[in-house]
């Protein structure tokens, strides 16, 4: 694994802010699919001057770690996005791509040599910033509304038991009795808790809210997909709330 990271290559994009930002300003680590069929049309839409589109970290589908934008400049991966108190979190984040084809083009579990890839290069950068567990996120966590990414087969359980991201701690065979049990009723609570983990919650219908329940679920509770509010996904909301 240790190979992956000091082989590291470089395939830079011309898609940054042209000013150097500060080093204390880095506060964020954001995983996407590249949702993309192939690394060669992925590669080439994240270094093409039109797409408008980059990262800083790209982990090709061997595993291979490629470096398409230093650090201190800002990468074009995360758009309209919001969690916390912070707007725009390309200011603020590394983006790092995995290759997979996403749920378009057949999305797949990421493989054993992807994942220790993006363990050694997380854990390098956590160091580095000084970054906060909870500030560790998807892109479906900070743009619910438009993305779906890394998706529901990303190990969210596995990286946080590496200090990577951050997890319930509910038992699970507890937490599987309370599945399906409609919790309708406990939506408001529901939504403050999800405000108060860092997601921005603005729902203007029912469609959304079902869209933000599905994302919540993706990445907490994905045996089971379905945009529907039970017992289970709200205990689970107030379980995080506690370990913040």
């Amino acid at each position: 694994m240790q190979k992956n990271v000091e082989k590291m290559t470089f395939n830079y994009s011309p898609n940054f802010d042209l000013k150097k930002r500060d080093k204390n300003k880095i506060k964020y680590i954001i995983y996407h699919y590249t949702g993309m069929k192939n690394d060669k049309l992925a590669i080439k839409k994240l270094t093409s001057l039109s797409s408008n589109v980059s990262c800083h970290y790209y982990i090709n589908a061997y595993g291979k770690i490629i470096q398409m934008v230093p650090d201190l400049y800002v990468a074009w991966h995360a758009g309209k996005s919001n969690w916390s108190n912070h707007k725009s979190l390309n200011r603020n984040s590394i983006g790092i791509e995995i290759s997979n084809p996403g749920n378009e083009y057949g999305y797949r579990k990421f493989s054993n040599n992807q994942i220790k890839s993006l363990i050694k290069i997380s854990k390098i950068l956590i160091k580095k910033y000084g970054i906060d567990k909870n500030k560790i996120l998807g892109h479906s966590d900070i743009a619910p509304l438009r993305k779906i990414d890394p998706g529901e087969k990303f190990p969210w359980k596995f990286l946080s038991k590496k200090k990577i991201g951050f997890w319930h701690n509910i038992n699970s065979k507890k937490l599987k009795s309370y599945r399906e049990k409609n919790s309708e009723e406990n939506l408001s609570e529901f939504t403050n808790n999800l405000k108060k983990i860092g997601y921005n919650i603005q729902c203007s219908n029912l469609n959304e809210l079902k869209k933000i329940i599905k994302v919540f679920q993706m990445r907490f509770r994905p045996e089971l997909i379905n945009g529907k509010l039970d017992l289970e996904c709200f205990n689970i909301s107030k379980s995080l709330n506690n370990i913040k």
